[in-house]
């Protein structure tokens, strides 16, 4: 009994911490799913982006640059980096995953000239978390205020934005690219622009992380990928993918629920360096479901050709 009291002591005291740490990293989330679901390009950007994103946000602060023209900046260099990606995929024909791999090792080393050593201390720079009302600067309510409110802003705008003609061509792209082309889109520019797209928003994650640390490191981006993949493994199962405004509304809901769970394994007991091996068995247990179920599904069929 005092265990679980402890726990559920424990673990709602982490709430609003990693209720404003999942609001931040969902545009990672967002960053995966753009290319998996819509485009049907698996890309592993995202764990350079992210790291860039908080890189070039964090040299521009120490600058004395205000935090918001530094969040656009990383946004920027984000997108360049997607970009670049697709590029390498379509002009010489090197698988996505591949691509991404390539352009995930050149960031880090063009994340270390950027800020010219590993990492990089902002503590006492302004942040977009500073001039919240009625909410402390530097705390979760703060960060939950600001990361919140952008997240809903980005929501809507990609939603009305999916809607449109062009929106309706990179989704067009991701189902079937020839009959795209065909019907006379663009698949070059659908392509590197929704990689694009996703990767301004691994970065832009990257650089309101930095505002909330305080500080910017090149090995940031470690494990996130696979974190990223968990969150929106859990949220295509809470709210499904059938729908653009579910599609889009999964790395947010996925983001929350999985750092809560992150959250409670913490409060039980559970030694951190064992959350990415958790992490890891989930998301293989998520991916591996389908096919379970397809097999037991096709059981009684192989029963009945026997008989």
């Amino acid at each position: 009994m005092d265990f679980l009291q402890t726990t559920i002591v424990s673990f709602i005291g982490l709430i609003p911490v990693t209720l404003a740490q999942s609001l931040i990293l969902a545009f990672v989330v967002l960053g995966i799913m753009i290319p998996f679901r819509m485009l049907n390009f698996p890309d592993l950007t995202s764990e350079g982006a992210f790291p860039l994103g908080g890189c070039v946000c964090g040299v521009m602060l120490a600058a004395g640059v205000a935090p918001f023209p530094a969040v656009l900046a990383a946004m920027g260099v984000g997108f360049l980096a997607g970009c670049c990606t697709a590029f390498i995929h379509l002009r010489f024909r090197i698988h996505t995953l591949l691509a991404g791999i390539l352009m995930m090792t050149m960031l880090y080393s063009i994340n270390l000239r950027i800020m010219g050593k590993s990492n990089l201390s902002v503590f006492g720079s302004p942040t977009l978390f500073d001039n919240v009302p009625f909410a402390q600067a530097g705390f979760p309510a703060a960060k939950i205020v600001v990361a919140g409110l952008f997240g809903f802003v980005v929501f809507l705008l990609l939603d009305r934005f999916f809607k449109t003609e062009k929106g309706t061509a990179v989704r067009a792209v991701g189902a079937n690219p020839d009959m795209a082309e065909a019907q006379g889109i663009n698949v070059w520019a659908a392509t590197i622009g929704g990689v694009g797209l996703a990767s301004a928003f691994s970065a832009t994650g990257g650089a309101l992380m930095v505002q909330s640390q305080g500080f910017a490191d090149v090995n940031m981006g470690i494990g996130i990928l696979i974190n990223g993949l968990a969150a929106l493994m859990i949220g295509e199962a809470i709210i499904g993918k059938k729908t653009v405004l579910r599609q889009l509304a999964a790395p947010f809901v996925g983001a929350v629920v999985y750092y809560q769970l992150v959250s409670l394994c913490l409060a039980a007991g559970m030694p951190p360096p064992d959350l990415k091996l958790a992490t890891g068995l989930f998301v293989l247990a998520m991916l591996a479901l389908p096919s379970l179920k397809r097999t037991r599904g096709s059981a009684p069929a192989r029963e009945t050709i026997r008989e």
